[in-house]
């Protein structure tokens, strides 16, 4: 077998199993196998560079930046849909279709409507081209590199299917991933994200596809585009696109009547809760493509496809009080507490009501009856209030103007919809908030410390700030409740060991707000130590590649208050790494600075993270892929012909592997 035939024979295996994980849901191998596979192809894709495969499943992994989405028209327009809240509203759509058609021989396909965010996906002689959003339904933005890395969407099929053709569907987040990640937030100190749709729609704007890959997304589809007249009827398109590897859902199915239809409906009313993910309605289309042709578009709709909403489940309350949350960035949130309700399977006691606008434009009142239902089937939220029941000495609501923690004076600055407290060293909520973010797992990581402890810690006088927890004693923690000897010499090791922790990490544990870890990584690069960072002007700080106007003066503001200063000051003694290791610098310059590299091929002087290391410790900047942006393409042996035609197309300068010794070595 040769080299050529044994990748392939890997990456059909591997394709093989990612479809039976995740789209039959069935594996037939362990994950262990399942990566040394992965693992061995990688190796020979990496010794091997002129077998480059754009699609190979080596290339879901992610890692690819994309700092602005191309914008792309969509060949064939991504319509809306005619939503309808009632079977009469079926039964009169029905009607108009009958009579367009001049005929009453009509079959249906009823499928769920999947919650998530709409997808075209372009395929050409089997091979997977691009991804496009559904944007305003003319254009939108091209996420190719992010939707690559959803092992359930096909990157390449070996059928007759059909040549050319666009998959319509929908990307979703899974409940139960759902909540697996915003249980991680919250262990982070994070706040929690809303709901999965908007998570799913968020996730496919992320720039680093690598952060993509770590989220559970998975894509449902729902439509096949072509101007092949291979199939008759959607239903079969759908068949024949799930046999060839498509996560199209068994949930579809066909309807002889209008009957069978509400028949349809009346079923996933009540068990769409069962479901693993998100649903909030019906789509019913006409299933002859014949008659789909005829019937045609309205200005924004299909003629041939109408959506039954569900009505979202929806109950009555009292609101016995209104009172306000203090997060760790001093924001206010309003709650509503309620007289205890079950709604979608869960008792309901409390709901957000967002902000200040939010209650005046509801005329929300305590002791009013509120209309409450989940967001997004998740989130609690009071939608309306039922006046009629309005107790006769109701008086408006009067928004908050002190904090409920520390009474200081609530700040709201233009164009923000929170209020802030602004003491952010003297309330409480805001300093447990920060030090529970501070020794979070993907931040400083201490072992042997929890939100609970941190607490109490607190209470009982021993912290106020992180910077005091390189203060604590085993002595000192012994006496607190449920501390034993040993818990509290784990703690102190954990504190002690978190000096180790590195520079971006420690950045990111400081809490500026807006400075994620991505960022932090970035930031931690660009000025490498903490001092640069909190001395940087703000034209310098927008200068640095994700770097926007609003998180520029964030950490102006952070590096500018004199209690922020004083705390770095105190890190600094501890030992906390504040600048980037005396290692990680030796053999840096900035003789690329502004320098975008491409590598390809195989070398011999030096492996090809090695080159890539060797680009970015000179202040150069590496890319997967070619574009205009590009300076220099670092060419080894069996360099992608591809490439190179694209590289010489450019114009762009190709030089060897020790060109590019010499030139770091001038």
């Amino acid at each position: 077998m040769t080299i050529q035939q044994k990748i392939q024979q890997l990456r059909d295996e591997l394709n093989k199993h990612n479809y039976n994980y995740y789209v039959l849901d069935n594996p037939t191998i362990s994950d262990f196998d399942f990566d040394v596979k992965l693992k061995e192809l990688e190796k020979l894709e990496k010794e091997n560079p002129v077998f480059f495969d754009a699609n190979s499943p080596t290339q879901r992994v992610g890692g690819s930046i994309t700092k602005n989405f191309k914008t792309v028209v969509h060949k064939n327009r991504m319509y809306s849909l005619v939503n309808s809240y009632s079977k009469d509203d079926l039964l009169d759509w029905e009607k108009r279709i009958h009579k367009m058609l001049g005929t009453s021989e009509v079959e249906y396909t009823c499928e769920l409507k999947f919650d998530g965010a709409s997808i075209n996906l372009t395929y050409q002689n089997g091979q997977f081209i691009k991804a496009v959003t559904r944007g305003d339904g003319v254009q939108g933005d091209e996420v190719t590199n992010n939707v690559k890395t959803i092992r359930s969407i096909p990157l390449s099929i070996n059928s007759d299917f059909i040549q050319d053709f666009e998959m319509r569907g929908e990307i979703i987040l899974p409940l139960l991933g759902f909540n697996k990640m915003n249980e991680e937030r919250v262990e982070n100190g994070e706040e929690e994200y809303r709901n999965p749709r908007n998570t799913a729609s968020g996730s496919l704007k992320l720039q680093d596809s690598a952060e993509v890959a770590k989220r559970p997304l998975d894509c449902l589809l729902y439509q096949v585009l072509t101007s092949e007249r291979k199939y008759k009827t959607h239903f079969e398109s759908l068949e024949q696109a799930r046999k060839v590897g498509f996560k199209v859902p068994k949930t579809i199915m066909i309807a002889k009547t209008m009957n069978a239809v509400f028949e349809f409906i009346n079923y996933w009313d009540s068990k769409r809760y069962n479901l693993p993910y998100e649903t909030d309605g019906v789509v019913i289309k006409v299933n002859n493509l014949q008659q789909q042709e005829e019937l045609g578009y309205t200005s924004k709709a299909p003629r041939w496809a109408i959506a039954y909403k569900f009505k979202a489940e929806q109950v009555s309350t009292i609101l016995n009080e209104i009172t306000y949350q203090v997060g760790r960035t001093g924001a206010i949130t309003p709650v509503a507490n309620l007289e205890p309700v079950q709604l979608s399977g869960t008792i309901v006691k409390r709901a957000s009501l967002h902000n200040a606008d939010q209650i005046e434009k509801l005329d929300v009142r305590e002791k009013d009856t509120v209309f409450v239902e989940k967001g997004g089937e998740i989130i609690p939220k009071i939608i309306a209030v039922d006046f009629t029941k309005r107790p006769e000495n109701s008086q408006p609501t009067i928004y908050a103007t002190h904090c409920p923690e520390c009474n200081t004076e609530l700040v709201r600055t233009p164009g923000d919809a929170k209020h802030y407290c602004p003491n952010e060293f003297g309330c409480a909520p805001q300093i447990t908030g920060r030090i529970q973010h501070f020794i979070s797992r993907k931040a400083m990581n201490i072992d042997g410390l929890g939100s609970e402890t941190v607490d109490l810690l607190r209470k009982e006088g021993l912290i106020e700030n992180y910077a005091d927890l390189y203060n604590l004693s085993v002595e000192q923690v012994i006496p607190l409740d449920r501390m034993a000897l040993k818990s509290a010499q784990n703690m102190i090791s954990g504190i002690e060991k978190s000096k180790e922790i590195p520079f971006e990490k420690v950045l990111f544990a400081l809490g500026i707000r807006f400075v994620g870890e991505t960022v932090a990584k970035k930031l931690a690069k660009h000025f490498k130590s903490i001092d640069k960072l909190m001395t940087a002007k703000f034209e310098e700080l927008i200068q640095v590649d994700e770097i926007g106007d609003r998180i520029a003066q964030s950490i102006i503001d952070f590096s500018s208050n004199l209690g922020n200063i004083h705390l770095i000051n105190r890190l600094k003694i501890a030992g906390v790494k504040l600048a980037v290791s005396a290692e990680s610098l030796e053999n840096q310059t900035d003789k690329l600075k502004g320098q975008v590299f491409v590598v390809s091929g195989v070398f011999h002087q030096m492996s090809r993270n090695e080159l890539k290391k060797a680009i970015e410790d000179n202040g150069g900047k590496v890319s997967s892929s070619i574009s205009k942006k590009t300076n220099f393409i670092v060419a080894g042996d069996n360099m992608g012909p591809s490439k190179l035609t694209k590289a010489q197309d450019l114009g762009i300068k190709i030089i060897s592997e020790q060109d590019f010794i010499d030139k770091i070595k001038e």
